[in-house]
């Protein structure tokens, strides 16, 4: 009895259910993790199941160890001894205890990424693999992909050369890791699986011990990780998996939303018990965030409530541009943490990494203590320190750490021995590494003919103000300002193709980098704008400086900015919502992939269920991206919102019907926002039909009348501007 008090006649018929398998639908806040680890303690009490004799699974380390010292509150046992943890985890507690049977060595290692993609780059070697047409990056993560869907070489379709070269990459790269007795993170789920598939006794052994079977956040199950479960469970056992549907939200990374309506016919479950009492947050957010979510398609459906009060209503700022959306956010915090709110009990999300540029910038004015949570700070990051690198060499060919840093990124052949011999070189004649890059020949000086190429397009790089900035006569006699050298740079090095050319699992990571490279293009304008020195070095400068200096210390009270996918089980006093326009949350990509709208809306109901008191909703009019200005239509998410719950702290200025539509203009100076015009009918977020490329959908009109031209995102052709008078698109 004492395990049971405090629980609600919900969370208590999930902890007292039978030995069958069941389904408990756990909403944000409701206390899904006291739950499971009061069903564990409950079960083991009762004489119901032994210690031993519990299989219960977490997707991260952390989620296992809360899970162990909950227990051990609650009961007087060892709770290391258990089988409680990740998926990866116990995978390989398995087969460490039946390395034999499994046809591995018994001090089997394993490859961490960085040491995978070595390993699959000894393989392209030995098989004569071109590097620049099969990326080793692309090639694990076409491995890793298949194995997650439970797929070995010898079982994947190749279709053309091309195809079948990749498999016979995998294939090799499978036989060298068995030689060499080591294993990946996709093949310890892998492996253990088709251990338990083709070996009857030690299924039926398991089967056997693992009456119990519990797993957290089944929603973000992948198919492999489901068959996994399915073998463990048998005919007999009982699996009570712990999930919401509505917070789905990482079909990127392999997640099958569906494994939860399989999991209702595959086990015949009879007991879904719905966890809808809300712990967390005020009333009207909780309304908010199920008239959003009401909205989706196939749930399996639940309402929050909570027996608190409604609270404060949902504030709604709209801004004149980006920037004034991050004064806004930075003034706001200011004056909550002077009404006595901790900057750590506040968070700012954001849908993609790149926003958090002029964000911290604002803050950084405002003189804010904050921490980006889950990530770097802007200039920090990889693909940002690769193009400033770059930069640099423009400014100083002779900066030793920026060459090293970018000689073999993106990938062009010159490997560890020949950077290698390279200082050796330049050790030998007592001088740069440039150049002497330039004496060695071959690879090396080809990528001294890249900067020099680069220098020369971009001109005589001033060390001054009175250089870039202004206008400098290239070779041709035209003039770059600092956001046409960075954006030549960007293009030129290779850097945007390298990440536009990614596929398979990493393709949603190169996104975020391909938006980041594109908001340094947005900071070398607005830098332009905002500085009398708004040379190269003085840019490069800045960067530095806002790099180092600003993030806070770890343990200190600091405000929190990060991603909604980063957001995920955290909770704060009061949240920020920004971007809240169409084509940056929902995501642009959204329109083109069969559920993505409803994954992009989950996601949202994630991000306003972080929120316990205080809620605030942004977006701009205008917002510069790819280094112009455009003008953006609400979100349709704010428009799914009930009026009755919203407060506008701005004037009204955006109609809150889908009329208004994006504008894109080159833009030396971020314009003054205007009135959106009709333009020959059409409006972003239409579908269209063009005989020649094929369904689309609008994503920016520019221009008036016969003389407008329309941007559309073809499903298959891509983005592309067409003249309004010579289009002829139909609607959809």
């Amino acid at each position: 009895m004492d395990l049971l008090s405090g629980l609600n006649p919900e969370q208590r018929a999930a902890v007292e259910l039978p030995a069958r398998s069941a389904l408990i639908l756990a909403g944000a806040g409701s206390g899904k993790t006291r739950v499971l680890t009061t069903r564990i303690a409950y079960l083991i009490s009762n004489g119901l199941v032994s210690p031993s004799g519990v299989l219960a699974v977490t997707f991260t380390n952390k989620a296992s160890k809360e899970m162990q010292t909950r227990l051990s509150a609650m009961l007087p046992i060892n709770t290391r001894s258990m089988w409680i943890g990740t998926f990866h985890g116990l995978c390989n507690r398995m087969l460490r205890a039946h390395y034999r049977e499994a046809n591995l060595p018994q001090t089997f290692q394993i490859l961490d990424s960085s040491d995978q993609q070595a390993a699959i780059k000894r393989v392209m070697k030995a098989l004569n693999v071109d590097d620049e047409k099969y990326p080793p990056r692309e090639l694990q993560n076409f491995i890793s992909r298949n194995k997650e869907q439970g797929l070995r070489a010898h079982e994947v379709e190749a279709y053309d050369p091309y195809s079948r070269r990749k498999v016979e990459v995998y294939a090799a790269y499978d036989e060298q890791c068995q030689r060499e007795g080591v294993v990946d993170f996709s093949e310890l789920l892998l492996r253990c699986y088709e251990l338990l598939s083709r070996n009857q006794l030690l299924r039926e052994h398991y089967q056997a011990r693992f009456k119990h079977i519990l797993v957290d956040e089944f929603q973000d199950t992948n198919p492999l990780q489901y068959r996994w479960l399915k073998l463990l469970a048998g005919q007999e056992n009982a699996l009570f998996a712990v999930g919401d549907d509505d917070q789905s939200i990482y079909a990127f990374r392999g997640a099958n939303v569906g494994n939860m309506q399989e999991l209702l016919r595959d086990f015949h479950v009879e007991s879904v018990i719905k966890l809808e009492q809300n712990y967390r947050s005020h009333g009207n957010i909780l309304d908010a965030a199920n008239a959003l979510i009401s909205r989706n398609r196939n749930r399996l459906g639940k309402e929050l409530w909570t027996a608190e009060h409604k609270g404060e209503p949902l504030r709604v700022y709209e801004a004149p541009t980006d920037m004034d959306e991050a004064r806004f956010i930075a003034d706001e915090v200011r004056h909550l943490h002077r009404e006595g709110v901790a900057l750590s009990e506040m968070a700012v999300l954001y849908r993609s990494n790149a926003q958090s540029r002029a964000l911290e910038h604002a803050l950084v004015a405002a003189g804010v203590s904050y921490r980006v949570y889950g990530g770097q700070r802007f200039f920090e990051r990889q693909e940002i320190k690769h193009a400033l690198a770059y930069l640099r060499l423009l400014v100083n060919p002779d900066d030793d750490n920026s060459l090293l840093r970018v000689i073999n990124f993106p990938t062009r052949g010159i490997g560890a021995r020949s950077i290698e011999q390279l200082q050796e070189a330049a050790r030998q004649y007592n001088t740069t590494l440039y150049d002497a890059a330039a004496r060695m020949g071959g690879k090396v000086t080809g990528f001294v003919g890249l900067i020099e190429a680069m220098r020369s397009a971009t001109a005589n790089l001033p060390l001054h103000p009175q250089g870039v900035g202004r206008g400098v006569p290239g070779a041709s006699g035209s003039t770059l300002s600092l956001p046409e050298i960075v954006d030549h740079v960007l293009t030129h090095s290779g850097l945007m193709a390298n990440y536009q050319n990614e596929t398979g699992a990493k393709k949603h990571e190169a996104q975020e980098r391909i938006d980041n490279l594109n908001e340094l293009l947005n900071a070398a304008t607005l830098f332009v704008h905002e500085n009398e020195d708004d040379s190269l070095v003085a840019f490069l400068t800045h960067a530095t400086l806002e790099a180092g200096e600003h993030q806070a210390d770890a343990g200190s009270d600091a405000l929190h900015l990060m991603t909604v996918h980063a957001a995920k089980g955290l909770e704060f006093h009061s949240v920020f919502i920004t971007g809240l326009e169409e084509g940056l949350f929902p995501h642009q990509n959204s329109q083109n992939e069969d559920g993505g709208l409803d994954e992009e809306r989950r996601l949202m109901y994630v991000a306003l269920t972080r929120a316990r008191r205080r809620l605030y909703l942004t977006f701009a009019q205008s917002r510069m991206l790819h280094g112009q200005v455009n003008y953006n239509m609400m979100s349709s998410f704010l428009r799914e919102l009930p009026d009755e719950l919203l407060q506008w702290l701005s004037p009204r200025l955006t109609q809150r019907t889908p009329s208004a539509f994006s504008v894109s203009m080159p833009s030396s100076l971020p314009a003054a926002p205007r009135p959106a015009s009709v333009n020959m009918g059409w409006r972003t977020g239409q579908r269209v039909f063009h005989q020649k490329f094929g369904e689309g959908t609008i994503t920016g009109l520019e221009g008036n009348g016969s003389d407008g031209r329309v941007q559309v995102n073809f499903k298959h052709a891509g983005s592309k501007w067409l003249a309004l008078e010579y289009a002829k698109l139909t609607a959809v």
